[in-house]
């Protein structure tokens, strides 16, 4: 009767124990962003440190890289994510090299590279087509970094507008549509909920225009990209967590 007890509560504090994980990251904002995707489910604990920053063409190489060289000098579990904006019209510039260009010439440099470059071309391409990709990996001491990739499409925008987020929100438009879930599997039906939100839009002057993300201040809870990552470690995390306890 004793034992039933014992398992019983040990059951009832395993479930009520929050899971936590650690990211590393001196942005201030991503930590921000992770807080409002994961908790209060997962705690997010933080660990402010700076760390080269590392060059490849791959995210997904960046972060695992970064992952394993900073656990390895913190001798703990880690989360580090990577990520960038990807302009198609550009060859995919300035991709995994986002923040040293954004500090060097800054969302107007971004904004003269693509001069002139129209939203849509004759075959109604989307010319100013880009991508947000948020890699996110986790590791280990001693082991190799597992790692996850979450992608958004996006337009940029002929002008900086908004002063919510971070980055280059303000002259990214997000172009899918529908609700945001709660989880990765109910992602993909994104395109079933599509309603047209009112929302997404602003009128600027009479003009009807598509709204940055900068222009949403619940920017941090519409954006996909970096959730997508971020889901997909957690339903690796608890898979991994299940096969260690030979459940």
């Amino acid at each position: 009767m004793v034992n039933n007890k014992l398992n019983k509560s040990n059951e009832s504090s395993s479930k009520n124990k929050t899971t936590s994980i650690t990211l590393v990251t001196s942005n201030l904002n991503k930590l921000r962003e992770f807080r409002s995707i994961l908790e209060p489910k997962i705690k997010v604990e933080h660990i402010a440190l700076d760390f080269p920053e590392l060059r490849h063409d791959d995210s997904r190489k960046i972060a695992e890289m970064s992952a394993e060289m900073i656990s390895q000098k913190l001798q703990k579990a880690v989360v580090v994510e990577d990520s960038g904006i990807f302009i198609t019209a550009l060859k995919d510039f300035p991709g995994t090299c986002s923040a040293y260009v954004h500090k060097k010439i800054g969302l107007e440099g971004i904004l003269k590279l693509m001069n002139g470059i129209k939203e849509l071309g004759k075959n109604g391409r989307a010319n100013r087509q880009c991508f947000y990709k948020s890699a996110v990996a986790y590791c280990e001491p001693g082991k190799k970094a597992v790692s996850f990739l979450g992608t958004e499409e996006g337009i940029i925008a002929e002008e900086i507008r908004g002063k919510n987020g971070f980055g280059h929100d303000p002259i990214f438009i997000p172009v899918e549509k529908g609700p945001i879930k709660e989880n990765a599997a109910d992602d993909k039906n994104d395109d079933d909920n599509d309603n047209n939100n009112n929302d997404d839009y602003v009128n600027d002057d009479n003009n009807i225009k598509k709204r940055t993300y900068a222009e949403m201040p619940d920017c941090e809870q519409r954006k996909r990209f970096r959730r997508r990552a971020i889901e997909q470690l957690l339903v690796w995390l608890k898979a991994d967590k299940m096969v260690n306890s030979g459940k």
